[in-house]
């Protein structure tokens, strides 16, 4: 299985296509699967099964003001064009472009006070995909990895069944989604491509053309006589052997038919299709929806477009009613099933915008103050946690930092987050410095 590295979005600091992110290659130190599978089996009969989740990425980081964080009482420089309406919650109150999004506020909360200071796209990124500040300044247009990303972590501590990957990425890789120090086997699984078109496949759980089942044992069957031959004098710590679990990986990916049916989401209900919306974002979250029910720990989506310096208005009035309808859909999709029990879904992005607007007419970018949404696994929907000042520049009442949310959703995961693993230095390093789980999510 090759994993695509592929490029990230375009932002304001003009981040190319061909930006990769770096990959560490020693091995962690962590937990033994025997403590692990201990840990889930005493979780399990304490009632506790660990969660996964959807991780819906905003890349270029999408206004708190004119979403979840509304300002209708500010000057007109701070509030701009859209209006609040009332939600199925008395008292809360979202922007006019997500009426679906209104209507299932009782399945989900806003963070409305997330606060840190790296208000740039590289910095952002790295601290709200890791949990773990940057250790130098970053510019915007850097692809950031000091850091492993919170789904490598979590596919190192969980797996997933039918030889699917525990943590993939649905569309173009984020900036600091990569495994760093973990190694390149916990990266995501890269699904790149529009769902929604017909000829659309995942490459790497589809066999080439003219290979069937029989030929591919053939080829399997070959390739590890060969290997023994290349091996017998060998020494026992021969590297090149641990290169064995990655080929036996790929090829439980390839053929396995609960595999290719998570990712094909042809066989839903074309109604259901329409209503999560025709869009990439939309049918990304409706396979999103499909990966978490075949057992898999972490799905993360990629949508770029969100860094608003100009038309914020008229651009946010073309992207919000997508995000209304797929965000809405999968919430509820998700609770008809019985799956939002079990699954935690996160809507964010790598920082807030400005209190004031520009000339644009946007806003830049504001790391002190932002919003977050989060539902399931057991987090209490219908709720507000924080408020932002008067004008929505810094967090307010009951600030929250970065690494706050990386130590919930890790617990929401059943992954122990104050764990050390050695860096690539050799060095014990916490998965999250600081911070702990918010506790009006548990």
């Amino acid at each position: 299985m090759q994993i695509d590295w592929g490029a990230v979005n375009r932002t304001c600091a003009g981040v190319s296509r061909r930006s990769f992110l770096k990959v560490g290659t020693l091995a962690a130190l962590g937990v033994s699967l025997p403590d692990l599978i201990r840990q889930q089996e005493a979780a399990a009969a304490a009632g506790r099964k660990p969660a996964s989740l959807i991780f819906l990425w905003l890349d270029g980081g999408p206004s708190h003001l004119e979403t979840f964080d509304m300002k209708p009482d500010a000057p007109a420089e701070v509030r701009g064009e859209f209006k609040p309406i009332e939600t199925n919650v008395s008292g809360i109150r979202i922007c006019e472009h997500l009426p679906k999004t209104a209507k299932v506020m009782n399945l989900f909360t806003v963070l409305r006070s997330v606060t840190h200071n790296d208000s740039n796209h590289g910095a952002g990124n790295h601290l709200m995909t890791t949990g773990m500040s940057t250790p130098v300044p970053v510019g915007c247009g850097n692809a950031v990895s000091y850091h492993p990303s919170m789904g490598s972590f979590t596919a190192r501590e969980r797996t997933a069944p039918h030889g699917l990957p525990p943590y993939i990425l649905l569309g173009r890789p984020m900036r600091s989604g990569g495994p760093n120090f973990l190694g390149a086997a916990y990266g995501p699984l890269v699904v790149s491509g529009n769902p929604n078109d017909d000829a659309f496949e995942v490459k790497d759980v589809t066999l080439p053309k003219g290979v069937d089942s029989a030929r591919l044992d053939a080829r399997r069957s070959l390739l590890s006589q060969l290997d023994r031959l290349e091996r017998v004098a060998a020494s026992p710590n021969d590297p090149v052997r641990g290169m064995d679990s990655y080929t036996e990986k790929a090829y439980s990916l390839v053929t396995s038919p609960q595999a290719k049916a998570a990712f094909d989401v042809k066989k839903e209900d074309p109604k259901l299709r329409e209503a999560y919306s025709r869009t990439p974002f939309g049918q990304q979250c409706l396979m999103a929806r499909r990966l978490v029910e075949a057992g898999v720990p972490w799905v993360s989506i990629h949508w770029g477009g969100w860094d608003h310096h100009f038309n914020i208005f008229n651009d946010m009035k073309r992207q919000l009613p997508t995000l209304d309808a797929s965000f809405s859909t999968l919430l509820t999709d998700l609770k008809q099933r019985g799956l939002l029990d079990t699954t935690l879904v996160v809507l964010l992005g790598e920082f807030g915008r400005t209190p004031k607007i520009n000339a644009g007419p946007g806003r830049d970018h504001w790391g002190p103050g932002m919003s977050v949404a989060i539902a399931g696994a057991g987090v209490p929907g219908g709720q507000v946690i924080g408020s932002t000042t008067p004008d929505g520049g810094y967090a307010d009442e009951r600030p929250l930092t970065p690494q706050d949310l990386a130590c919930t959703l890790f617990h929401k995961l059943g992954v122990d987050y104050r764990k050390e693993y050695l860096n690539e230095l050799g060095r014990p390093t916490p998965m999250v410095r600081g911070g702990e789980v918010i506790k009006e999510l548990v």
